[in-house]
Protein backbone atom coordinates (compact mmCIF):
# COMPACT_ATOMS: atom_id res chain seq x y z
CA UNK A 1 0.00 0.00 0.00
CA UNK A 2 1.36 3.57 -0.78
CA UNK A 3 2.38 5.70 1.80
CA UNK A 4 -0.43 8.45 2.92
CA UNK A 5 1.06 11.69 2.79
CA UNK A 6 -0.08 14.93 4.24
CA UNK A 7 -0.91 15.60 0.28
CA UNK A 8 -3.03 12.45 -0.15
CA UNK A 9 -5.22 13.06 3.02
CA UNK A 10 -6.20 16.57 1.41
CA UNK A 11 -6.69 14.90 -1.77
CA UNK A 12 -9.23 12.26 0.42
CA UNK A 13 -10.51 14.61 2.48
CA UNK A 14 -11.21 16.63 -0.44
CA UNK A 15 -13.01 13.59 -2.26
CA UNK A 16 -15.25 13.04 0.74
CA UNK A 17 -16.51 16.79 0.65
CA UNK A 18 -17.22 16.35 -3.43
CA UNK A 19 -18.73 13.54 -2.78
CA UNK A 20 -21.17 14.78 0.12
CA UNK A 21 -21.65 17.73 -1.91
CA UNK A 22 -23.03 15.81 -5.10
CA UNK A 23 -25.08 13.59 -2.92
CA UNK A 24 -26.99 16.47 -1.43
CA UNK A 25 -27.81 18.30 -4.66
CA UNK A 26 -28.66 14.78 -5.93
CA UNK A 27 -30.90 13.98 -3.30
CA UNK A 28 -32.31 17.54 -3.33
CA UNK A 29 -33.20 17.82 -6.80
CA UNK A 30 -35.22 13.96 -6.73
CA UNK A 31 -36.74 16.29 -3.32
CA UNK A 32 -38.10 18.50 -5.16
CA UNK A 33 -39.15 16.56 -8.15
CA UNK A 34 -41.00 14.83 -5.49
CA UNK A 35 -42.81 17.36 -3.69
CA UNK A 36 -43.55 19.75 -7.02
CA UNK A 37 -44.16 16.78 -9.98
CA UNK A 38 -45.54 13.68 -8.36
CA UNK A 39 -49.09 13.57 -9.38
CA UNK A 40 -48.81 16.34 -11.34
CA UNK A 41 -48.83 17.47 -14.99
CA UNK A 42 -45.43 17.69 -16.45
CA UNK A 43 -43.36 21.17 -16.20
CA UNK A 44 -42.56 22.43 -19.56
CA UNK A 45 -38.82 23.97 -19.61
CA UNK A 46 -38.20 24.18 -23.36
CA UNK A 47 -42.01 23.12 -24.63
CA UNK A 48 -41.23 19.71 -27.28
CA UNK A 49 -37.47 20.07 -25.64
CA UNK A 50 -37.00 19.52 -22.45
CA UNK A 51 -39.66 18.87 -19.33
CA UNK A 52 -39.85 18.06 -15.80
CA UNK A 53 -42.09 14.44 -15.33
CA UNK A 54 -41.98 12.61 -12.39
CA UNK A 55 -41.17 8.81 -12.44
CA UNK A 56 -40.56 6.00 -10.10
CA UNK A 57 -38.41 3.48 -12.00
CA UNK A 58 -37.58 0.24 -10.21
CA UNK A 59 -34.97 -0.90 -13.00
CA UNK A 60 -32.03 0.38 -13.86
CA UNK A 61 -31.12 2.85 -16.74
CA UNK A 62 -33.93 3.09 -19.89
CA UNK A 63 -36.10 0.67 -17.38
CA UNK A 64 -34.18 -2.68 -17.95
CA UNK A 65 -33.53 -5.28 -14.85
CA UNK A 66 -36.71 -4.15 -13.35
CA UNK A 67 -37.13 -5.02 -9.78
CA UNK A 68 -33.87 -5.89 -8.73
CA UNK A 69 -32.98 -3.82 -5.64
CA UNK A 70 -31.09 -6.00 -3.96
CA UNK A 71 -28.52 -6.57 -7.27
CA UNK A 72 -28.75 -2.58 -7.79
CA UNK A 73 -26.96 -2.61 -3.88
CA UNK A 74 -25.15 -5.24 -4.28
CA UNK A 75 -23.65 -3.73 -7.64
CA UNK A 76 -23.33 -0.22 -6.20
CA UNK A 77 -21.47 -0.94 -2.99
CA UNK A 78 -18.90 -3.36 -5.32
CA UNK A 79 -18.19 0.00 -7.74
CA UNK A 80 -17.73 1.79 -4.54
CA UNK A 81 -15.42 -0.44 -3.21
CA UNK A 82 -13.31 -0.48 -6.03
CA UNK A 83 -13.30 3.14 -6.37
CA UNK A 84 -12.25 3.66 -2.69
CA UNK A 85 -9.22 0.99 -3.60
CA UNK A 86 -8.45 3.29 -6.72
CA UNK A 87 -8.63 6.55 -4.96
CA UNK A 88 -6.40 5.45 -2.27
CA UNK A 89 -3.51 4.20 -4.44
CA UNK A 90 -3.98 7.12 -7.13
CA UNK A 91 -0.93 9.38 -7.00
CA UNK A 92 -0.77 12.74 -5.61
CA UNK A 93 0.39 13.91 -8.93
CA UNK A 94 -1.71 16.72 -10.56
CA UNK A 95 -2.24 15.34 -13.56
CA UNK A 96 -4.79 12.48 -11.32
CA UNK A 97 -6.99 15.62 -9.88
CA UNK A 98 -9.77 15.27 -12.77
CA UNK A 99 -9.77 11.04 -12.14
CA UNK A 100 -10.49 12.29 -8.64
CA UNK A 101 -13.54 14.35 -9.75
CA UNK A 102 -14.81 11.61 -12.36
CA UNK A 103 -14.09 8.75 -9.93
CA UNK A 104 -16.06 11.09 -7.14
CA UNK A 105 -19.10 11.80 -9.64
CA UNK A 106 -19.55 8.25 -10.75
CA UNK A 107 -18.97 7.62 -6.89
CA UNK A 108 -22.09 10.32 -5.91
CA UNK A 109 -24.16 9.16 -8.90
CA UNK A 110 -24.17 5.58 -7.09
CA UNK A 111 -24.43 6.86 -3.71
CA UNK A 112 -27.50 8.84 -5.10
CA UNK A 113 -29.30 6.56 -6.44
CA UNK A 114 -28.39 3.79 -4.21
CA UNK A 115 -30.34 6.11 -1.26
CA UNK A 116 -33.55 5.92 -3.55
CA UNK A 117 -33.90 2.11 -3.52
CA UNK A 118 -32.63 1.59 0.29
CA UNK A 119 -35.02 4.29 1.14
CA UNK A 120 -37.80 2.28 -1.38
CA UNK A 121 -38.10 0.10 -4.21
CA UNK A 122 -37.66 2.56 -6.85
CA UNK A 123 -35.28 5.92 -8.01
CA UNK A 124 -36.77 8.55 -8.98
CA UNK A 125 -36.64 10.06 -11.99
CA UNK A 126 -38.15 13.62 -13.49
CA UNK A 127 -35.55 14.64 -16.58
CA UNK A 128 -36.97 14.09 -19.81
CA UNK A 129 -35.84 15.18 -23.25
CA UNK A 130 -39.01 15.04 -25.25
CA UNK A 131 -36.89 15.88 -28.69
CA UNK A 132 -35.24 12.47 -28.42
CA UNK A 133 -37.62 10.83 -26.41
CA UNK A 134 -34.46 9.81 -24.24
CA UNK A 135 -35.83 8.00 -21.23
CA UNK A 136 -36.10 10.36 -18.23
CA UNK A 137 -33.75 10.11 -15.56
CA UNK A 138 -32.05 12.52 -12.93
CA UNK A 139 -29.39 14.22 -11.55
CA UNK A 140 -27.03 10.94 -10.55
CA UNK A 141 -27.40 9.92 -13.47
CA UNK A 142 -25.86 12.47 -15.37
CA UNK A 143 -22.77 12.84 -12.62
CA UNK A 144 -22.09 8.61 -13.58
CA UNK A 145 -22.60 8.90 -17.42
CA UNK A 146 -21.38 12.16 -18.09
CA UNK A 147 -18.24 11.08 -15.78
CA UNK A 148 -18.28 7.56 -17.65
CA UNK A 149 -17.94 9.53 -20.76
CA UNK A 150 -15.14 11.94 -20.04
CA UNK A 151 -13.15 9.20 -17.97
CA UNK A 152 -13.05 6.90 -20.99
CA UNK A 153 -12.00 9.79 -23.57
CA UNK A 154 -9.30 10.87 -20.92
CA UNK A 155 -8.02 7.48 -20.91
CA UNK A 156 -8.47 7.02 -24.96
CA UNK A 157 -7.00 10.45 -25.39
CA UNK A 158 -4.90 11.76 -22.49
CA UNK A 159 -3.61 9.19 -20.31
CA UNK A 160 -1.08 6.77 -21.55
CA UNK A 161 -0.94 3.26 -20.20
CA UNK A 162 2.25 3.87 -18.06
CA UNK A 163 0.18 6.40 -16.01
CA UNK A 164 -2.04 3.33 -14.53
CA UNK A 165 1.27 1.53 -13.69
CA UNK A 166 -0.26 2.41 -9.78
CA UNK A 167 -2.79 -0.09 -10.31
CA UNK A 168 -0.91 -3.00 -11.65
CA UNK A 169 -0.70 -5.85 -9.30
CA UNK A 170 3.25 -6.10 -10.41
CA UNK A 171 2.83 -2.49 -9.44
CA UNK A 172 2.07 -3.05 -5.81
CA UNK A 173 4.14 -6.31 -5.34
CA UNK A 174 7.67 -4.11 -6.13
CA UNK A 175 6.23 -1.66 -3.56
CA UNK A 176 6.14 -4.03 -1.19
CA UNK A 177 9.41 -5.33 -2.35
CA UNK A 178 10.88 -2.29 -1.90
CA UNK A 179 9.97 -2.02 1.99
Amino acid sequence: MPQITKRKKVFLLADIVLLILLVFFDQFTKYLAVKFLKGKENFYLLKDILELQYLENNGAAFGVLQNQKAFFILIAILILAVIAYVLFLIPDDKKYNIVHILLISISAGAVGNMIDRLKGTYVVDFIYFKIINFPIFNVADIYITVATFVFAFMICFYYKEKDFEFLSFKQQKKIRDIK
